[in-house]
């Protein structure tokens, strides 16, 4: 699984970060498939002699003694999770399974061949090792926390036992803008619609089928880059079928559109059955609404491209009743911002992402992922997405729930952490709450006293395949790290 020792990211700077970035880069590591990377983790521990310790829900944590002249200083624990989101274009052949990404050197900035880059949060697991493995580097004693299943349910925070840690400080390391201290975030529900339909016979002498496709859509963060108002594959699958319907009587056999919840869909394939005649009409009214959507969409998602052609006849489709109240559901289902901070400048406070959608075989499963800062609007925008689908007969469950991190003002670690930005970078960074889930909250419950605060290098299109990290920043958050460490006060200071 390693990729060549020469390979162009080896020689980037600073070479310890970007040569551990490389090793865990070459080992499969999908969220809720962690092992092999976790037994990795213990193997480099056990060569750089520190001591690694596993919870049981499978984190790691490796400790590191103090250097000398800081053994006063207040424990740090640095947090960062080793699994990532794997997304792929359509074209690309890949298994994220059994191969190690491909990344390739692009200017000022490190991406992958078709796929996400486990930049997110792989840079921040490397910043850690190669602090671990310095001689060189004055640091506090660290407790250096590997999360696992950060992605799909944040399992691993919400897991770990309070008395694992015994740091006062936690630097997280998974955030994305440079110039961005965090400090909260915010929390998030799973919702899952479960349903059955009634189905028509299709084989009957008339009829075909035409396959619809959406895709070419930027996809992205469906927390960091929900505010940027990019195209929903799902939604924009629902409107081709139902303007489609004011013109042509179809029926739908199948829709699968999506993949994970905290990615913004790209993608969506509906087959439709139509009488013969009507093929003409339908393909018309497809590309109208089309047309419109590149249109409207043409700032936001260049790429995006909706494609039609004919295909076999399926057996079954979904009986008209049951197709009209599905898709006025997904019609009525809220995607995007539902509302802003009214406290927070700028800031997203609850939102939805309809993530998945699939149809077939007299079943419905949809997925969302809803997020807030405020947890009692998050639940109350949960009921607006539930009541939404029950009016189309689904059931909603709720799953994966988690908490989100309060800011606190009086912050030690943030103040100590925004005067020194100012101090190196001569201008004050956005010290801001973010809308993406990060662990701290969840960590915090366990952990109530522990001082928290986040921040990264740039880090562009996490969650899809255009997630790209640029070099200059990583030599930028690196120095000011090290800095950050050099700096933790005196215990009881």
């Amino acid at each position: 699984m390693k990729d060549h020792p020469q390979h162009p990211v080896r020689q980037l700077e600073p070479s310890a970060l970007w040569n551990r970035f490389a090793d865990l880069n070459a080992i499969p590591r999908p969220s809720k498939h962690e092992g092999r990377v976790v037994e990795w983790l213990h193997e480099w521990a056990a060569e750089k002699g520190l001591q690694s310790l596993q919870d049981k829900v499978g984190n790691v944590l490796i400790k590191k003694d103090s250097t000398p002249g800081m053994e006063s200083r207040k424990t740090v624990v640095l947090q960062s999770h080793v699994d990532m989101v794997c997304q792929k274009n359509e074209a690309t052949d890949f298994d994220f399974m059994t191969e190690g990404i491909r990344m390739i050197v692009d200017g000022d900035w490190v991406r992958a061949d078709g796929t996400t880059l486990g930049a997110d949060n792989g840079i921040g697991v490397a910043s850690i090792l190669a602090v671990l493995e310095s001689s060189d580097i004055p640091h506090p004693a660290l407790e250096a926390l590997f999360t696992i299943d950060e992605e799909t349910g944040m399992t691993g925070a919400l897991g770990l036992q309070g008395g694992f840690l015994s740091g006062e400080i936690l630097l997280n390391l998974d955030t994305e803008d440079d110039d961005e201290i965090s400090i909260g975030c915010a929390g998030g529900v799973d919702l899952t619609s479960r349903g059955s339909y009634d189905e028509v016979d299709t084989v009957a002498e008339g009829n075909t089928a035409l396959s619809l496709v959406v895709r070419g859509a930027s996809g992205g963060h469906s927390g960091m880059d929900i505010h940027k108002g990019l195209a929903n594959a799902n939604k924009l699958m629902n409107r081709l079928l139902l303007e489609a319907l004011d013109s042509v009587d179809l029926r739908v056999a199948e829709i699968q559109g999506g993949g994970l919840r905290n990615a913004i869909p790209r993608e969506s394939r509906a087959l439709l059955v139509v009488a013969k005649e009507d093929v003409d009409t339908l393909i018309d009214a497809i590309a109208a609404t089309a047309a419109v959507l590149c249109e409207e969409y043409d700032t936001t998602d260049p790429d995006l491209v909706v494609e039609w052609e004919e295909r076999n006849l399926p057996s079954k489709a979904m009986c008209e009743e049951d197709q009209h109240a599905l898709l006025l559901a997904i019609q009525c289902c809220p995607v995007g911002i539902h509302r802003m901070s009214p406290d927070i400048p700028g800031l997203v406070q609850t939102s939805n992402n309809l993530a998945r959608v699939q149809v077939g075989g007299g079943h419905v499963e949809i997925q969302c992922l809803n997020r807030s800062s405020v947890d009692s609007e998050k639940d109350d925008h949960a009921r607006s997405i539930e009541a939404a689908f029950a009016l189309a007969g689904l059931v909603t469950e709720q799953s994966g729930a988690y908490p989100g991190w309060t800011p606190n003002p009086s912050s030690e670690a943030v103040a100590m952490c925004r005067t020194l930005y100012e101090e190196r970078f001569g201008e004050s960074p956005r010290v801001l709450a973010c809308h993406a889930g990060l662990e701290c909250g969840i960590l915090g419950t366990n952990y109530p006293d522990m001082d928290m605060v986040s921040f990264g290098p740039n880090i562009r299109g996490a969650h899809s395949p255009d997630e790209c990290c640029q070099i200059s920043s990583v030599q930028k958050f690196w120095s000011y790290f090290l800095e950050v460490l050099q700096r933790t006060p005196e215990r009881n200071a």
